[in-house]
């Protein structure tokens, strides 16, 4: 992760399912678009963020919870009190 890809999600978070270019143009957003692009598509790799086509993006359940700071995504994760939650260990019963 990068600082410009936290400035992706806040604005994506903030706009709505957001094209490339509008990205771009943001103030906040000191990169070229095909970095923007770049960066947009190894978030969506990573979950973060959804592409809907066209160049468009929307955030995704997991890059808000990464913008709050209730997801690892480093780990794909979700934090549980600061700590990373994988889920129930063997044996262990399960939520599901």
């Amino acid at each position: 992760m990068t600082i410009w890809d936290d400035r992706i999600l806040e604005v994506v978070r903030d706009e709505g399912a957001t094209p490339v270019g509008k990205i771009t143009e943001n103030d906040g957003i000191r990169i070229s678009q095909p970095s923007v692009s770049r960066r947009c598509q190894k978030l969506a790799d990573n979950g973060l963020l959804r592409p809907i086509g066209n160049g468009v993006y929307a955030i995704t359940d997991e890059g808000e919870a990464y913008l709050k700071g209730e997801y690892d995504a480093e780990n794909g994760a979700f934090m549980n009190g600061g700590e990373v939650n994988n889920g129930p260990a063997a044996g262990e019963p399960s939520d599901i």
